[in-house]
């Protein structure tokens, strides 16, 4: 019988995937283990393998679809097998339906659609098989410009397609005003919406840029934080810390180090701090899972990384372990590989801490929003001089220093405010006299 394939559940914490790319077509002969397709979560993309040898079949979730995990996307099938929606499958590798007579093509036929911006999928195949050739595209394009020409019903009518006539009437434009960039100059939805960016509707609506839709990776962010803030009764403690001697310390390791070694970054620092700040303040480093607090024993501390689909959080593990120089190796290894797409799933799951750090934006101070299902996450501000005052023996005194702004965002449920005021403490007087943890 023919063999599922499932939406794989990566994560504990994952609900649903969302479907990249196939990298086979329907109909395609494929092997047990072959990647067949790209879906994303909300932390990385990553490869579905195909659980048999076969021929891939019945299709159920095309790109952009949201599916959730388990849910059936495909099937394996063997050579007269047929799909449980009782559609036979051919002994050869083809697996054309009435449904779809258009989805295979040879790569000449699929350039020429392209190329006149026809869907593939509207041209008739006058093959047995149901494969499109580069005769099929020009015999359509011809039929296409004969229809036009003879139909009298379009006389006067600017040609566009439905949705374009759709936004028209909502931004009330003038289909007849607008150059179409469709094949014979048809109008399209993208072309309506360029020409609502020039005015404002008659009721004083601003004009649309773009619409995005709500998917993918900014998708699942949007709704973990929401649930995140609406579930977990956040509390916040802020403090400024004097970081002369951090910097100093950077500057020093830096200015040492080997050609081939990392520099070391205020975050580095602040990561290896946290990682052994956590292993006395055991109830940050924790997690609240089914009426249960769970405590942790590694420091897996994420960072969190801006990235063009929005915000990821690769995880640097075992902080505690580590010495300040691998703590910034791997901090600029996986900041690289998620800014290029490259992240896996191990490089993104079991953290138990993390820290978001916008001083690099400029950003003074900033509360941030607790990472689920973490108790804790600490945001970071920039370095600036600013005037303080310093207790002397004999007269206080006024100086300039450079200063850095720390907020502690906590989950209530899981620890109480004395608990968090002593954790961001210690981290302030780490970073204050750095020196000391290292003899």
């Amino acid at each position: 019988m023919p063999t599922p394939i499932l939406m794989p559940k990566f994560d504990m914490l994952q609900e649903a995937a969302t479907v990249l790319r196939w990298l086979y077509r329907e109909g395609d002969q494929v092997a047990q283990g072959d990647p067949l397709l790209e879906v994303e979560t909300d932390k990385v993309v990553m490869e579905v393998e195909a659980p048999a040898t076969g021929i891939l079949g019945g299709i159920r979730a095309q790109a952009g679809a949201v599916v959730p995990v388990t849910t059936v996307i495909a099937f394996v099938v063997q050579a007269g097998e047929r799909l449980p929606d009782d559609q036979p499958v051919a002994a050869q590798p083809q697996l054309a339906t009435p449904a779809q007579p258009a989805r295979r093509a040879t790569p000449l036929a699929r350039r020429y659609a392209a190329q006149a911006g026809i869907d593939i999928l509207a041209i008739p195949a006058s093959q047995p098989a149901g494969r499109i050739m580069r005769q099929d595209v020009e015999r359509y394009l011809a039929q296409l410009v004969t229809t036009q020409r003879e139909s009298p019903s379009d006389a006067g009518r600017p040609r566009a397609t439905p949705a374009a006539r759709r936004l028209a009437r909502q931004h009330r434009l003038d289909l007849a005003q607008i150059a179409g960039s469709g094949p014979h100059r048809r109008v399209q939805a993208a072309d309506v919406r360029a020409a609502s960016h020039a005015s404002a509707s008659p009721l004083g609506e601003p004009s649309i840029r773009e619409v995005v839709p709500l998917q993918g990776i900014r998708q699942v962010i949007a709704r973990r934080m929401q649930q995140s803030y609406q579930t977990a009764p956040h509390f916040t403690l802020s403090l400024d810390v004097d970081m002369s001697n951090a910097l100093a310390l950077r500057d020093e390791l830096n200015a040492r180090a080997a050609a081939d070694q990392p520099r070391v970054s205020i975050t580095a620092l602040l990561v290896h701090i946290c990682g052994a700040a956590l292993q006395r303040h055991h109830w940050l480093n924790a997690s609240l899972r089914d009426d249960a607090i769970q405590l942790y024993e590694p420091s897996n501390i994420g960072v969190a990384v801006a990235i063009d689909a929005g915000l990821i959080v690769p995880v640097i593990k075992h902080v505690e372990r580590l010495d300040l120089i691998e703590v910034a190796r791997r901090l600029a290894e996986l900041t690289m590989r998620a800014q290029q797409g490259q992240l896996t799933l191990n490089d993104t799951s079991g953290g138990t801490f993390t820290i978001s750090n916008l001083g690099m934006y400029g950003i003074d101070h900033f509360t941030a929003i607790i990472n689920p299902p973490q108790s804790a996450i600490l945001a970071v501000g920039r370095i600036a001089k600013r005037a303080i005052v310093v207790e002397r023996a004999t007269q206080d005194e006024v100086v300039i220093r450079p200063m850095m702004n720390l907020t502690l965002s906590v989950d209530h449920r899981v620890l109480d405010g004395a608990i968090a005021a002593r954790f961001l403490h210690d981290l302030a007087a780490a970073l204050e006299q750095p020196g000391e943890l290292w003899g």
